[in-house]
């Protein structure tokens, strides 16, 4: 699968690293559990792949922006957004199991 990385989502990762404090990763996607149709969506994980509440506007935010930053990628999946090296990938399984996930 393929890697996106750039110097600006670098940049972009450490923004949002400063608005979800404690986030390693952050999974972003257009399907918003709560919407029957698509809508930008993040949630938080920490290293361990636990959940970390983030607010729903800083959710929404955080979605928007990663999702303008790479206009290439196809969103029909979730993506994984690493905060430490900028790196989008596609999304793995191993947050999905992490209890409490928000």
């Amino acid at each position: 699968m393929p890697e996106y990385r750039s110097p600006r989502a670098h940049r972009l990762a450490r923004i949002l690293a400063d608005m979800a404090p404690g986030a390693a990763v952050l999974r972003i996607s257009q399907l918003d559990p709560t919407q029957s149709w698509p809508s930008p969506f993040c949630r938080a994980y920490d290293r361990t792949g636990r959940g970390i509440p983030l607010t729903r506007v800083r959710g929404l935010t955080a979605a928007r922006w990663v999702i303008r930053a790479h206009p290439d990628v196809r969103w029909d999946q979730p993506y994984d957004l690493d905060l430490d090296s900028g790196a989008l990938r596609p999304a793995n399984e191993r947050h999905t199991a992490a209890k409490g996930a928000s």
